[in-house]
Protein backbone atom coordinates (compact mmCIF):
# COMPACT_ATOMS: atom_id res chain seq x y z
CA UNK A 1 0.00 0.00 0.00
CA UNK A 2 0.82 3.56 -0.62
CA UNK A 3 0.85 6.11 2.00
CA UNK A 4 1.26 9.78 2.90
CA UNK A 5 2.16 10.18 7.27
CA UNK A 6 1.55 13.84 8.82
CA UNK A 7 2.61 14.36 11.82
CA UNK A 8 2.69 17.60 14.73
CA UNK A 9 4.44 16.73 17.58
CA UNK A 10 6.23 18.67 20.40
CA UNK A 11 9.51 20.28 19.53
CA UNK A 12 10.90 17.69 21.86
CA UNK A 13 9.74 14.53 19.93
CA UNK A 14 10.49 15.93 16.11
CA UNK A 15 13.78 14.52 15.57
CA UNK A 16 13.11 11.27 17.36
CA UNK A 17 9.45 10.98 15.27
CA UNK A 18 11.54 11.74 12.27
CA UNK A 19 14.10 8.86 12.50
CA UNK A 20 11.59 6.66 12.77
CA UNK A 21 9.84 7.67 9.97
CA UNK A 22 12.92 7.75 7.42
CA UNK A 23 13.57 4.13 8.58
CA UNK A 24 9.95 3.15 6.03
CA UNK A 25 8.71 6.40 4.36
CA UNK A 26 10.76 9.44 1.87
CA UNK A 27 10.70 12.63 3.87
CA UNK A 28 9.04 15.30 0.92
CA UNK A 29 8.68 18.17 3.71
CA UNK A 30 8.48 19.53 6.82
CA UNK A 31 6.24 16.39 9.25
CA UNK A 32 5.38 15.02 5.97
CA UNK A 33 6.80 11.51 5.03
CA UNK A 34 5.25 9.59 1.89
CA UNK A 35 6.24 5.86 0.09
CA UNK A 36 5.11 2.59 -0.80
CA UNK A 37 5.08 -0.12 2.41
CA UNK A 38 4.08 -3.12 3.99
CA UNK A 39 1.17 -3.91 5.71
CA UNK A 40 3.42 -5.45 8.42
CA UNK A 41 6.04 -2.89 8.22
CA UNK A 42 3.32 -0.27 9.18
CA UNK A 43 2.20 -2.31 12.12
CA UNK A 44 5.77 -2.02 13.32
CA UNK A 45 5.91 2.01 11.94
CA UNK A 46 2.86 3.02 14.39
CA UNK A 47 3.90 0.40 17.54
CA UNK A 48 7.24 2.59 17.11
CA UNK A 49 5.68 5.93 17.05
CA UNK A 50 3.27 5.24 19.72
CA UNK A 51 6.03 4.08 22.08
CA UNK A 52 7.64 7.80 21.20
CA UNK A 53 4.49 10.41 21.15
CA UNK A 54 2.04 11.95 24.22
CA UNK A 55 -1.28 10.79 22.75
CA UNK A 56 -2.97 13.49 24.46
CA UNK A 57 -0.81 15.97 23.04
CA UNK A 58 0.78 14.89 19.99
CA UNK A 59 -1.19 14.05 16.38
CA UNK A 60 -0.01 11.63 13.49
CA UNK A 61 -2.08 11.30 10.27
CA UNK A 62 -1.92 8.52 8.17
CA UNK A 63 -3.35 8.61 4.74
CA UNK A 64 -3.60 5.01 2.97
CA UNK A 65 -3.98 4.27 -1.06
CA UNK A 66 -3.50 1.22 -2.63
CA UNK A 67 -1.03 2.49 -4.64
CA UNK A 68 0.80 5.44 -5.71
CA UNK A 69 -1.79 4.99 -8.85
CA UNK A 70 -4.74 6.06 -7.30
CA UNK A 71 -4.11 9.79 -6.50
CA UNK A 72 -2.63 12.50 -8.19
CA UNK A 73 -0.01 14.89 -5.88
CA UNK A 74 0.27 18.48 -7.88
CA UNK A 75 3.16 20.84 -6.75
CA UNK A 76 2.75 24.31 -6.75
CA UNK A 77 6.39 25.85 -6.29
CA UNK A 78 9.56 24.08 -5.32
CA UNK A 79 9.31 20.51 -5.40
CA UNK A 80 11.49 19.27 -2.37
CA UNK A 81 11.27 15.84 -3.01
CA UNK A 82 11.86 14.70 -6.43
CA UNK A 83 11.82 11.02 -6.54
CA UNK A 84 14.50 9.68 -9.04
CA UNK A 85 13.94 6.30 -11.07
CA UNK A 86 17.54 5.81 -12.51
CA UNK A 87 19.57 3.12 -10.73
Amino acid sequence: MYIILVYDVNVDRVTKIMKICRQYLEHIQNSVFEGEIKSSDLKELKMKIKKVINQDEDSILIFRFRSDKYFKKEVIGVNKHEVSNII
